[in-house]
């Protein structure tokens, strides 16, 4: 069944009064009934706010990285573990095909059911996710495979075991060492893109977001906490964050913006698995057409230059 957020209630109606008259065989009504519904989907979609799309890249329903994967890979063979302490299942990581195209997908999985849930940790990754992570990549590099990466994660799992195995060495690590690594990186943020848990497996050639998907340097419920003491202020901290797709294309930290359909990509899987199945493809045939070492230096200086400014 589906899910609606508060201000997807009237398309709920409107699809309830089509299935009623889909039932009675009234054809005519149905007809009627679309176009309005049409109308309202435009109406809505098309002036969300950056609280709104928050609540969308959360989404229940929204497809997570092992459904992309499902949609848009063949003949695909799950890596497990990081050889050094065991195997996170909040990072997936497949050896497969994309049409013709051999390549490494790897991504944050948060899971469906309470018990998928907790396995993959809502997907908040510990650090030999990570390291499982860097080892598909340098995988990928051996045999000349480029690489997808899906985010969708709250963030890294701030656990005490996690802190004790080194969560802070391992999302460095993958900042170090994918900058340097000599096979196009394509990543894109899916649903969450939180904190140092995204930016591990962010650092890439071309880093897009999905229209209805989010990127922040801290979930808007924390800065709230912070700044005013007061969860009641998640819809301002998250205006003030600046965490939509449109926004961090504006002030050039992202690449692209994936133009998933217009009503989400929790109404329309295909649809948005379409959408980065060819993202990918068209960014590898891009990056193959430039000299490795032009291609590691613009990676290089896209990681460096976050955060830069001008007084």
């Amino acid at each position: 069944m589906a899910t609606y957020l508060a201000f997807e209630e009237p398309l709920k109606e409107l699809e309830n009064l089509i299935e009623s008259a889909k039932l009675r065989g009234d054809e005519n009504a149905v007809a009627t009934l679309s176009l309005q519904l049409e109308k309202e989907v435009q109406k809505i979609y098309s002036s969300l706010t950056p609280f709104q799309k928050l609540q969308l890249a959360r989404h229940p329903d929204r497809p997570y990285a092992l459904d992309y994967i499902r949609l848009i890979m063949h003949n695909s063979y799950e890596i497990h573990g990081d050889r050094a302490f065991g195997d996170d299942a909040a990072i997936v990581c497949y050896l497969g095909f994309i049409d013709e195209q051999k390549c490494v997908v790897i991504g944050e999985e948060k899971g469906r059911g309470i018990q998928n849930k907790v396995k993959r940790n809502f997907g908040m990754p510990h650090p030999e996710g990570y390291r499982k992570a860097l080892r598909a990549v340098r995988l990928a590099e051996k045999f000349s495979l480029p690489v997808l990466m899906l985010i969708d994660t709250p963030g890294a799992y701030p656990g005490i075991g996690a802190e004790e195995r080194g969560q802070s060495e391992a999302i460095a690590r993958n900042l170090f060492e994918l900058s340097d690594v000599e096979v196009p990186i394509i990543s894109v943020v899916i649903g969450e893109g939180g904190s140092g848990g995204a930016l591990a497996i962010g650092v890439a050639d071309r880093l897009a977001m999905m229209r209805y998907s989010v990127f922040s340097v801290i979930s808007p419920e924390g800065c709230a906490s912070i700044l005013w003491s007061d969860q009641a202020k998640v819809e301002t901290a998250t205006k003030a964050l600046k965490i939509t797709s449109d926004e961090l294309l504006q002030h050039g930290l992202i690449d692209d913006i994936l133009d998933e359909p217009l009503i989400g990509a929790h109404r329309d899987k295909e649809g948005a698995a379409k959408v980065v199945k060819e993202y990918f493809l068209q960014c590898v045939n891009e990056c193959r057409m430039m000299r490795t070492e032009k291609m590691l230096k613009e990676r290089y200086e896209k990681l460096v230059r976050i955060g830069a400014f001008k007084e």
